[in-house]
């Protein structure tokens, strides 16, 4: 096991924010996280696990043991004659892993294409994209106990997900749901997932920009290769490339509302874009109310808002003069206030403060 020492984490966090980590292992089996564990220093320190690094503001070095998930490996586990069982190691990339599905002939998780970032991440944040969870598509988790090194798995009532939320992204003294009775916020590392794929696929096409693509190319049922290329088509379009601009992707939560809230806002703001959720209440779009109150281009030293989103913030320095993490949180609170000073409404940030 090797132990690297002030290591920069700038190639490994989709911002591209300059921060070091004061120690960092590479994790490449669970023989590693064990090995870990067992070590008396490393064992008792306080643990940071980095995955794709694209969910995460760095605001300086990271004093926590970093666990650098590197675990790889897809697979079907089982199938039965209603679904597929399909398992991937932590580490792996969630785009590719849904590219890989598909090549299979395994279709369900097309609509969160090109979300970045790792398949271990993927449940803590319970992501999403064009009107599909990852917990609509989830079967079961297995992680380690960072404490006692005991592994473990979860199905998807105990991981009590929430809108991207899950038991962890809570602490253990944080209440978080009916179904959590504490959280593993840095007491466990997820190993693998396992998503169950129906046999009785059905397109999930309610979202606007997926409706557009369907008038453009006159194709009503398309298939699930077709809606990942058109997600793909549509993110690339709207989302800037990590690669080229530093971003942690969405950075504020769609806030949900009650009818009688939204019904006030429409009265003032007819133009606010607005969608009905199952349970009855209204999602609102984060991104055009932040638009709304101008804030599209503006910037914070070299933190920006994306001046084709508003719901990203940006690194405008690249490489060579990134900008800082607390640059991007100055930026982000100032959004907050005048967001909640015209709509009343408080937004929360997606991303993990480091």
């Amino acid at each position: 096991m090797l132990v690297e020492r002030n290591l920069s984490l700038q190639p490994y966090n989709t911002f591209g924010i300059a921060a070091k980590a004061l120690q960092l292992v590479r994790v490449q089996s669970e023989a590693d996280i064990h090995q870990v564990l067992s070590e008396a220093t490393l064992g008792a320190a306080p643990k940071f696990i980095l995955g794709g690094g694209s969910n995460i503001v760095l605001t300086g070095d990271v004093k926590p043991l970093v666990l650098k998930m590197e675990m790889k490996g897809m697979r079907l586990v089982d199938e039965t004659p209603k679904a597929w069982i399909v398992e991937a190691e932590a580490g792996e990339n969630w785009h590719s892993f849904v590219a890989w599905t598909l090549a299979q002939g395994w279709p369900g998780l097309e609509n969160m294409a090109l979300i970045p970032g790792s398949v271990g991440a993927s449940p803590v944040q319970n992501i999403g994209a064009y009107g599909v969870e990852l917990q609509d598509r989830f079967d079961s988790l297995d992680a380690i106990d960072l404490t006692t090194g005991k592994s473990f798995s979860l199905n998807a009532a105990q991981c009590a997900f929430g809108y991207r939320d899950s038991i962890f992204k809570h602490g253990p003294h944080q209440t978080q749901g009916a179904s959590s009775s504490m959280g593993l916020a840095g007491k466990a590392i997820i190993t693998r997932v396992r998503f169950l794929l129906s046999k009785n696929w059905k397109p999930v096409l309610g979202y606007l920009d997926l409706e557009r693509k369907m008038q453009e190319t006159g194709v009503h049922q398309p298939s699930a290769q077709q809606i990942f290329d058109w997600v793909c088509a549509i993110r690339q379009a709207k989302l800037p490339d990590p690669a080229v601009i530093g971003n942690a992707g969405s950075f504020f939560k769609n806030p949900t509302v009650t009818p009688d809230q939204c019904a006030d806002i429409i009265a003032r703001e007819p133009k606010v874009v607005h969608y009905l959720l199952d349970d009855g209440r209204i999602k609102l779009a984060a991104g055009w109310l932040i638009d709304a109150c101008g804030w599209k281009g503006k910037t914070v030293g070299n933190a920006a808002v994306y001046d084709k989103q508003a719901l990203v913030l940006i690194n405008k320095g690249g490489a060579s003069n990134p900008c800082t993490g607390g640059e991007v949180m100055t930026l982000a609170k100032a959004i907050q206030t005048s967001v909640y000073e015209r709509f009343g409404i408080r937004l929360e940030p997606e991303p993990v403060v480091v």
